[in-house]
């Protein structure tokens, strides 16, 4: 039997993105294997390792995670081995490198390198030459987007460098509705029909940059408008970002409603996805508001320009 292992920082990664790839390999008779961190089941996965793979270049605790790995794929004996995340893709092409040079393909995917045009600096410093070493102990390297796509051609040094458009979305479930179902739903979450709903759907962090929604929907707010604003996604701010909602004074019209099962129901409602990260490689969250057909207000970040333009 063939064996796939897949590397990442996180389960949740996984859940939201890869489950259709680990169907198709168990479909055509493949052992699939995971290595992550987190308590998420996994669905078509044969064998889930906990790993504790930091998201710090410089966190020790890489080193425990680095020696796990390595053990992990000396003793699975794959033939393939596809990683993700900045963290889980560095560990696992250092840990691969000696099964490698017995045949096992090492597969990177980049969703949206760390250095980039208008990139700090500091990411650039960092990531940039940890990448270009990196990609010469890789086989494939897998791009989402235009930009990464011409950098990495250029620059590094994979043996093969691809582009795909990006994890794809669920068509089953994102879909344009009509207004009728829409008003339905608001009144099924509790929302009014006379407010115009503005959805984020996306994990809280400094990279995807709620704060600047929050003051925008503060000027909406001192202008007159009547708009709300839906931020869905899991807290990893500390409540920094509620406190700043509580502090502009408009706590009332932005709801923080966490991680939700029916964020479909949610985009489905609303009137206008909005998008403010710093950085995106090909943001599944701006997909599924299209397919829903909504209108988006995004940053100009090379993610949100590989799907959208602006007028």
């Amino acid at each position: 039997m063939k064996k796939i292992l897949y590397v990442a920082t996180v389960a949740e990664h996984f859940y939201y993105f890869h489950l259709p790839c680990f169907k198709f390999f168990k479909e055509i008779g493949w052992q699939v294997d995971v290595a992550c961190h987190g308590v998420r089941a996994l669905p078509f996965c044969d064998n889930k390792f906990d790993i504790h793979i930091k998201r710090s270049p410089a966190d020790k605790e890489n080193l425990t995670a680095y020696r796990e790995l390595k053990r992990i794929i000396k003793n699975g004996n794959y033939d393939i081995i596809h990683c993700h995340t900045p963290m889980g893709g560095i560990l696992a092409r250092l840990a691969a490198k000696g099964e490698r040079q017995k045949g096992t393909k090492v597969i990177y995917t980049a969703h949206g390198f760390h250095f980039y045009k208008g990139a700090p600096l500091l990411n650039w410093l960092i990531y940039y030459p940890i990448e270009l070493v990196m990609s010469r102990l890789t086989d494939c390297l897998i791009t989402i987007n235009d930009e990464d796509f011409a950098f990495a051609r250029k620059h590094l040094k994979a043996k093969k460098i691809v582009k795909v458009n990006g994890v794809g979305y669920n068509s089953d479930i994102f879909y344009k509705i009509p207004t009728e179902e829409k008003i339905k739903l608001r009144i099924k979450k509790g929302y009014s029909n006379d407010e115009q709903l503005l959805i984020y759907v996306a994990e809280m962090n400094a990279n995807k940059n709620q704060a600047m929604l929050i003051r925008a929907i503060k000027r909406l707010k001192d202008s007159g408008k009547k708009v709300r604003l839906l931020i869905v996604g899991a807290d990893n701010c500390n409540g920094e970002y509620v406190k700043l909602a509580k502090a502009l004074g408009v706590s009332d019209i932005v709801d923080f409603l966490g991680h939700r099962n029916d964020a479909c129901d949610l985009v489905h409602m609303s009137d206008i996805a909005v998008g403010s990260s710093l950085r995106e490689g090909l943001p599944v969250n701006v997909m599924e508001a299209l397919a829903c057909g909504l209108p988006v207000v995004l940053s100009d970040n090379r993610g949100h320009r590989a799907l959208c333009h602006d007028g």
